[in-house]
């Protein structure tokens, strides 16, 4: 599995921004995606998650109302659709693939095998 993000910036607070990540090296019907992000000197969180099989999506509540999770099966990309950017959302974000049934449940860090490049979001107050 190749995980690869891209799409962080510099914006400023109450800005927008789009992550993508495109994944690679199988078929992920059967598969969890999901994006973290780790500010500095803090542990890598939980932002959002996707079934690939399906349309189910859980956010976490820190970012919801501001963040969309989606995907596109044809281009396998899974997006992050990051909307009313606060300074506090600045971290790198990662990508990250596991395989499970289950889109709300197992989303610590540790459940997730598969990980991509991270890229860093930047909001200026």
């Amino acid at each position: 599995v190749q995980l690869q993000a891209s799409g962080g910036g510099l914006v400023r607070a109450g800005g927008s921004l789009r992550l993508s990540c495109a994944a690679s090296g199988r078929t992920f019907s059967g598969y969890v995606m999901g994006w973290f992000r780790q500010a500095p000197g803090k542990e890598r969180e939980f932002v959002a998650a996707i079934r690939w099989g399906g349309s189910s999506t859980y956010i976490a509540d820190s970012v919801r109302g501001r963040f969309t999770i989606s995907k596109d099966n044809a281009k396998n990309t899974v997006n992050l659709q990051m909307n009313s950017l606060k300074p506090e959302d600045t971290a790198v974000y990662y990508c990250a693939a596991k395989r499970s049934p289950y889109v709300d449940s197992g989303l610590t860090a540790g459940d997730f095998g598969s990980w991509g490049q991270g890229t860093l979001v930047t909001v200026s107050s």
